[in-house]
């Protein structure tokens, strides 16, 4: 049986929160390893670039040898945004 989506969930940002042991800038290289694995970091990097992937990428200076990151916030957007996007697939598929 599916949950209904009208109880109240935890925050997706809270168990970021838990998995990156608070930090607020995960590094591309995880963040591909934990959600992309199927993209090496520099095709992660490029498919944002070309707005394939939606989710904004950081850097704490602007070097181009400065490691590039995604914010834990806009990373748990972003999560909730493909569950969203699931859930109205998965209504919309059994009429609800």
């Amino acid at each position: 049986m599916i949950p209904d989506n009208t109880s109240p969930r935890p925050k997706t940002i809270f168990f970021l929160m838990a998995q990156y042991d608070g930090r607020a800038l995960i590094p591309v290289e995880e963040i591909c390893k934990d959600y992309f694995s199927h993209l090496t970091p520099a095709k992660f990097l490029r498919k944002v670039a070309l707005g394939d992937l939606e989710i904004p990428v950081t850097q704490v200076e602007p070097s181009q040898k400065s490691r590039k990151g995604v914010h834990i916030n806009d990373l748990a957007d972003y999560i909730d945004r493909q569950h969203d996007m699931a859930l109205h697939d998965f209504n919309k598929l059994h009429r609800k």
